[in-house]
């Protein structure tokens, strides 16, 4: 597979180039160039077919031309010692865990699978490589954890003062782990404006070889695409209609991710979900994708949209946002609302996404109910994260486990605040001359 530019479609580059310098020069996104007939493998997934051997089965689909079948299996295998699970609620509504993963984030799955491309990619090209990221609650977990033991990649997480949450003191820098955290005199708009004043410095980035670990990096988003081959190998026995997914939309990458899961042939009917300002339903009900591309920033490096990718597949297919894609207005009631239902019918403690995501569900019973239809609900983060919500909205207090309590720990770094975009700057340098 070959990956293009959302706003120059002559910019062609193989996955590895995309994942290492994430950014085209030209401000957009990388997206797939073509995507793979799945159809026959998917068919003939079952039960038994763990999460590994599909995110192998469609890495090989994805870097075929660049990398051989072993080695995408080999990625698959060291990214994914965790899977997601199916859960069913009834005989219509099933829900999709994300948050089976050491830090109880779904962020566990991108982020793994990231750094196990990046690792065996720079490996077989004697290289390394740098992640430039600002770090937010269990986020610095995440990175550190998947960052253990990798002799290829370095990060440098940038955090409000006070707020480095979840990485241990072997994970630091300076004693001798892989990763360093800056804590900026400032709040979480300063750290991203910090990030990207240094991306915009390409030939900074150049020589420091860095890249991100968040959406706009197309290696992060492809493994999103592994969830709905997983959740269809499980549902494939037990429905007989069709199959919608349910989901909060966050910054867009779970839906583009579900819509490239889809070219790959993989049986789906379409998502419900929240409307946003930017994609919502007009007055006769059909999607609506607000075309902002006269005024369209360039590819963030600290605050990812997938907006543009969205732009991109409709843009192809108007018909298909139509048909695919049905968002509903929420109030904040109504999300409530939907967790209680949650919690009440089917004894499930639910944060406010998977709220958002059920509630937008539910708004769409009929056409399930004609359709001999069936919804998963996305589920992206352990219920822990957000026990406070849920206990003001359902009066259960949660037990949070260890791991959970862990990642989202406020740990001290005991190190001089950065105050300026130079002091940043050394920092990275310094870490990248180790």
């Amino acid at each position: 597979m070959r990956f293009a530019s959302t706003r120059n479609k002559s910019t062609i580059v193989g996955f590895a180039h995309a994942i290492l310098n994430c950014m085209p020069e030209d401000g957009g996104l990388y997206v797939p160039c073509n995507t793979e007939d799945m159809r026959r493998w998917i068919l003939y997934t079952d039960e038994k077919t763990s999460f590994t051997s599909i995110a192998g089965a469609l890495t090989s689909a994805f870097i075929k031309d660049e990398f051989s079948p072993i080695i995408c299996e080999a990625i698959a295998t060291k990214a994914f010692p965790f899977s997601p699970q199916l859960r069913k609620l009834d005989d219509t509504h099933f829900m999709l865990e994300l948050f089976h993963g050491p830090s109880g984030c779904h962020r566990d799955f991108g982020i793994a699978y990231l750094c196990a491309c990046l690792e065996t990619i720079l490996h077989m090209q004697n290289n390394s490589a740098m992640i430039l990221a600002v770090s937010h609650r269990e986020f610095g977990a995440v990175l550190a954890h998947e960052l253990r033991g990798k002799e290829h990649i370095k990060a440098v997480v940038v955090c409000p003062k006070g707020k480095v949450h979840g990485i241990s003191k072997c994970d630091y820098a300076w004693n001798g782990g892989n990763i360093y955290p800056v804590e900026v005199d400032g709040d979480e708009n300063d750290c991203r404006a910090f990030v990207r004043m240094i991306f915009a410095d390409r030939e900074f980035v150049k020589e420091n070889k860095l890249t991100v670990a968040n959406t706009t990096n197309i290696g992060r988003l492809l493994p999103q695409t592994f969830f709905y081959p997983f959740a269809f190998s499980r549902l494939k026995s037990r429905v007989h209609g069709d199959i919608y997914y349910a989901l909060a939309p966050g910054n867009y990458s779970n839906v583009i991710a579900g819509l490239y899961s889809w070219r790959f042939a993989l049986p789906l009917s379409g998502f419900f979900l929240p409307a946003t300002e930017a994609l919502f339903a007009n007055d006769v009900g059909d999607c609506v994708l607000l075309n902002e591309s006269y005024q369209r920033m360039n590819a963030d490096p600290a605050e990812p949209s997938n907006i543009e990718r969205l732009e991109e597949v409709f843009s192809a297919n108007g018909r298909m946002m139509r048909n695919f894609i049905y968002p509903v207005q929420l109030s904040s009631k109504q999300i409530d609302n939907a967790v209680k239902e949650l919690f009440e019918k089917y004894h499930v403690c639910a944060d406010r996404h998977t709220g958002r995501a059920y509630a937008a569900a539910c708004k769409h019973a009929k056409m399930l109910a004609e359709d001999d239809g069936s919804v998963v609900i996305i589920a992206r983060d352990h219920p822990a994260l957000s026990s406070e919500y849920i206990h003001h909205v359902t009066g259960k207090r949660l037990n949070i486990p260890e791991h959970i309590a862990a990642s989202v720990q406020r740990v001290a770094v005991k190190k001089p605040l950065v105050k300026s975009i130079d002091e940043l700057r050394s920092i990275i340098v310094n870490f990248n001359n180790r």
